[in-house]
């Protein structure tokens, strides 16, 4: 027996998208005014709570929008609406959360030995 919702979610799903693409655009300009804060300010601790506030809430709206994509994805491909969310809410979360950790290792490595130490294609 197949299951086939009588109306896909393409709104959610287009709406899942969009939300994850803005909040995507909105952090990417948080991190480039913290990064650029960052030569006026060096004694700042990268772990303030401000910083991590204004990180969190864009995180968050990918987090939301990468967990309302997935799952809508899910039922449209055939999955009845409490397993798509069983498997896109946890999936979605959990790669928010080790994306979440390995950004922050990333700005305290490139903090304390600069941008130029995350550039992969130079040898030297």
């Amino acid at each position: 027996m197949y299951y086939y919702p009588l109306q896909p979610p393409y709104f959610l799903l287009l709406a899942g998208f969009l939300t994850a693409l803005t909040s995507g655009l909105a952090l990417s300009g948080t991190l480039k005014v913290i990064v650029q804060k960052w030569p006026s300010d060096p004694q700042e601790p990268i772990k303030s709570r401000s910083s991590l506030k204004q990180l969190f809430v864009p995180f968050i709206g990918i987090t939301g929008g990468i967990c309302l994509f997935m799952s809508s994805g899910l039922e449209i491909f055939g999955f009845p609406s409490p397993l798509a969310l069983g498997v896109g809410l946890p999936l979605s979360l959990l790669t928010c959360v080790f994306v979440w950790l390995q950004l922050g290792s990333l700005l305290e490595f490139a903090r304390s030995r600069g941008m130029q130490s995350l550039d992969l294609d130079s040898w030297s």
